[in-house]
């Protein structure tokens, strides 16, 4: 086994490893230069190794790229130019803030929506969360007009999301610390094999406020990279960010164990041995034509009927914009969706313990979705004839830097099936016609600390759209003294199952929030609760004793929509445009159809929930605000809970037949087990947007069926 290599006095949180080549190369002297370089070493990229065809994608010198639409993310240029005008600009003038976020200010929705190709860009604007001699600043700068049209200082109870420094320097202080050095010491482990992580501290009262603060954990990587599980227990430093003085110093756990490194190495070339299963051949999906999707002006997919913007961000990793599909009556390309992302993701942990109770992460609004995805992996992460899509960012410095290939987009087949039906030999004729389900997948991988997120939008030619969000990576867990359930005495307090000797898996829960702007044929929509009721049959009227009735009720303000899921009070939720009607006269719309899901069961007021108390409903529809996108609120760091998408809700808007926002929470509760160690098996969810009523009939009755003709012959053994 590979012993891994020493890390002298050098801290860091895995998660946001890239910022490291992010800081190398904002500081180059020729940014363009850089830019490039960047580029082509992830970007001459194959599509396909197969004999059958090999084509390249096209490289995009990202350092001379313009915009191509008005919901295209700022480009490096542009980024240039917001630094130069940020620079100049009176405010900034003796010491350049701290960027945390620098991304599109996105035109009126109007103003998009009017837009054809060929138009006069609406004015290019750029948002920028700042922070500078510990104040948060929220900024807009037009970059039509080279200035800064806006400026709020403080503007919320929070602050932006972590930048590289503050992990970097918070990292560093335990080893100036000698409280510390001498708890490591007794402790017999060395210093140079330590790794010390920066988990967010959310927030907890009072005596929180009027500063960023952040807390330090480390673990011990000796003789496996997989340093997450060996935590040194109970050790825990609170920082404050901006001064790097160590607030408060808690060692509680010195007489457990560390737990041992004995199979925790996870890599494919530390096993010597094969697992005790039959050998699996390779497998793959051949298109000999290649693709039926492309690209046009960077970010604009179309694919069979589909026409939709995808673009990465650094919060939210990747977004879904004008979304339309065509009718296959008529042929005309109609508005599903305007605006789809995951807005927030929110992860308790459920130990009470001085080292653990503060573990309730923001995903997104403290460490960024798209700041955490690192580079796809070909043939694994993403099959052949897959498209990558890199993300052109801003570091701390103001200066672009690319983050390569974070979103990948390609076709599915599977065996699945769009439509099938058969008439046996029992009638006078046979039929048996069946029909080929082919997908489009956008996908992102968010590795935010210990967990890998992968997040699916795939759209199918029947119009529905499919979003999956997948859980992977290590667990989060918690040293202990017992080897064994046979030693521990009182198994009810611990916090968790032992998943390994010395190993707790600590029960937590994710929960992932994501902004739907749905515009069903246009911006004016509502929202309907319809509800399956039980009813009773009269005396005599039927043999029959009960049946259900759908009952539909439209929700006339934001509180008529607040939704908890429930099992044995069944409803459909329904998007509808009230003013445009089916042949048949019913409003055209969509459902949203949910998964395996969970609910949260803190209490509502429970700090980490007051601040994630989007999570308090699984569904909600608000009236479009153009700046209400994050469920956390925008300054999510250390946030109070009072810019939450449960207050936007209790404003109580009227939202009938209005331009409307759903939003749906996605769950799960996690209790770990055995098989999650020492790297999990991925674990799936999701939930459906499907059309209902929205066509006149099935759209894809005449799609062709697949024939032998149509397909290459492979044959065993031949080189690929």
């Amino acid at each position: 086994m590979e012993k891994t290599s020493s890390l002298v006095h050098f801290c860091f949180i895995s998660c946001l490893v890239f910022f490291i080549f992010a800081a190398s190369w904002s500081n180059s002297s020729s940014p363009d230069n850089s830019l490039q370089t960047t580029w082509r070493t992830f970007k001459n990229r194959i599509f396909s190794n197969s004999v059958l065809e090999t084509r390249v994608q096209e490289s995009i010198d990202h350092a001379a790229e313009t915009p191509q639409h008005p919901l295209d993310p700022l480009t490096a240029p542009e980024i240039n130019s917001v630094r130069t005008i940020l620079s100049s600009y009176e405010p900034f003038a003796s010491t350049f803030p701290i960027i945390h976020s620098l991304t599109l200010d996105e035109p009126d929705k109007l103003e998009v929506l009017r837009w054809r190709k060929g138009d006069r860009f609406p004015p290019r604007k750029a948002s920028v969360l700042a922070m500078l001699n510990g104040e948060s600043h929220v900024l807009t700068v037009d970059l039509d007009s080279s200035r800064v049209s806006s400026h709020a200082i403080n503007p919320g109870s929070g602050y932006p999301m972590l930048s590289v420094e503050d992990i970097l320097a918070a990292s560093k202080v335990p080893f100036s610390n000698a409280e510390f050095n001498k708890s490591i010491a007794a402790r017999g482990i060395s210093l140079s094999e330590l790794i010390c992580l920066t988990p967010s501290a959310g927030w907890f009262g009072p005596n929180e406020e009027g500063k960023r603060i952040i807390k330090v954990l480390c673990f011990y990587s000796e003789g496996t990279p997989n340093f997450y599980m060996r935590p040194i227990e109970g050790l825990v430093m609170t920082v404050d960010l901006d001064t790097l003085e160590v607030l408060k110093f808690s060692d509680t756990g010195r007489g457990i164990p560390i737990p041992k490194s004995t199979n925790t190495d996870y890599r494919y070339n530390a096993h010597e041995k094969e697992p005790e299963m039959e050998p699996i051949n390779p497998i793959s999906m051949e298109q000999p034509k290649g693709p039926s999707f492309r690209v046009e002006d960077g970010h604009m997919v179309k694919w069979a009927n589909w026409v939709f913007h995808l673009k990465a961000d650094k919060r939210a990793g990747l977004v879904i914009s004008r979304a339309m599909v065509r009718d296959s009556e008529n042929g005309e390309l109609r508005n599903v969706m305007y605006k789809g992302f995951s807005s927030e993701l929110f992860v308790p942990y459920m130990d009470l313990e001085e080292s653990w109770y503060f573990k309730s992460f923001m995903d997104a609004g403290e460490f960024g979705l798209g700041m955490s995805a690192l580079p796809l992996v070909p043939l694994n992460d993403c099959p052949r004839y897959s498209y990558y899509m890199d993300g052109v960012f801003a570091a701390s410095n103001g200066k672009p830097y690319v983050q390569p290939n974070m979103i990948c987009l390609f076709e599915r087949y599977a065996g699945d099936i769009s439509w099938r039906h058969s008439e046996s030999q029992l009638l006078d004729f046979q039929i048996r016609e069946t029909r080929p389900k082919v997908t489009l997948v956008a996908r992102m991988i968010a590795t935010v600390g210990n967990y890998d997120y992968i997040f699916d939008w795939e759209f199918q030619t029947d119009g529905l759209i499919r979003i999956k969000v997948g859980l992977s990576g290590m667990l989060m867990v918690k040293g202990s003294p017992y080897h064994s359930l046979y030693q521990v005495p009182n198994q009810d307090v611990m916090s968790g199952p032992l998943i390994s000797e010395n190993v707790i898996g600590v029960v937590h829960d994710h929960f992932i929030t994501f902004h739907l702007d749905m515009d069903i044929d246009g911006l004016n929509n509502s929202f309907v609760d319809v509800k399956l009721v039980k009813e009773h049959s009269l005396p005599g009227e039927s043999p029959r004793k009960s049946y259900l009735k759908a009952k539909r009720k439209i929700a006339k303000t934001e509180k008529d929509a607040q939704i908890k899921l429930k099992l044995y009070d069944p409803s459909e939720f329904h998007m509808i445009n009230p003013s445009r009607r089916s042949r048949l006269g019913n409003p055209t719309g969509y459902k949203i159809v949910p998964g395996g899901t969970a609910a949260s069961l803190l209490d509502h007021y429970d700090p980490p929930q007051l601040r994630s108390s989007f999570s308090n409903n699984q569904i909600w529809v608000t009236l479009y605000n153009k700046s209400e996108q994050w469920a956390g609120g925008l300054l999510a760091y250390q946030s109070r809970g009072d810019d939450t998408l449960a207050v936007w809700s209790e404003r109580d808007r009227p939202i009938e037949n209005e331009d409307i926002v759903l939003w749906y929470t996605l769950g799960f509760h996690h209790i770990p087990c055995q098989e999650d160690f020492p790297v999990m098996p991925v674990v799936t969810s999701g939930f459906e947007l499907k059309p209902v009523n929205f066509f006149g009939s099935n759209p894809i009755l005449r799609a062709a069926p697949a024939f032998e003709k149509d397909l290459p012959v492979c044959r065993p053994g031949a080189s690929a």
